[in-house]
């Protein structure tokens, strides 16, 4: 997929993300907490991922000390499957690295097997549970840990 650019987000992509939010969860982020986390968060580091033009996707993470907390991760329905999400992973991984992120984390719903499959395939592991965690449904929360000392399962 040569067409794919994966680049840092900024505040002109908050109208993508903020329809990214409501396509892929049942509880989205409102349109001003995405624009803080891109223009006044400190913490924050964001990643887009641009196919033709179009904001497709998007990962986000807070960069507390040396640890990654990644608070969302989204693709479009109908772009998924395309190598996006590992795209998107990948980049933040090696950009968040570099600076001294030696550990991320994150929490996927119970049920998400796509998404745990995902982050399976960059050495996150279950580390945890937050019972019911979703406030939509009360699913439980998977929490899952990364430390970047070895390579993922698809570089080896």
């Amino acid at each position: 997929m040569t067409e794919l650019r994966v680049r840092r987000a900024t505040a002109e992509d908050v109208d993508d993300m903020e329809l990214l939010e409501c396509q892929c969860f049942a509880s989205p982020w409102s349109r001003e907490s995405l624009l803080h986390e891109l223009t006044e968060n400190p913490l924050a580091v964001y990643f887009a991922a641009e196919l033709r033009g179009h904001v497709v996707g998007y990962v986000g993470l807070w960069a507390i000390i040396d640890e990654g907390h990644i608070t969302n991760v989204a693709v479009s329905p109908d772009c998924r499957r395309m190598g996006i999400g590992t795209a998107l992973i990948s980049t933040m991984l090696s950009a968040t690295e570099k600076v001294g992120i030696t550990r991320h984390t994150l929490e996927v719903r119970a049920g998400n097997e796509p998404a745990k499959g995902l982050y399976q395939k960059f050495d996150f592991e279950e580390a945890g549970l937050r019972k019911g965690y979703y406030e939509d449904n009360g699913e439980d929360a998977i929490i899952m840990w990364r430390t970047c000392s070895s390579l993922p399962a698809h570089e080896r």
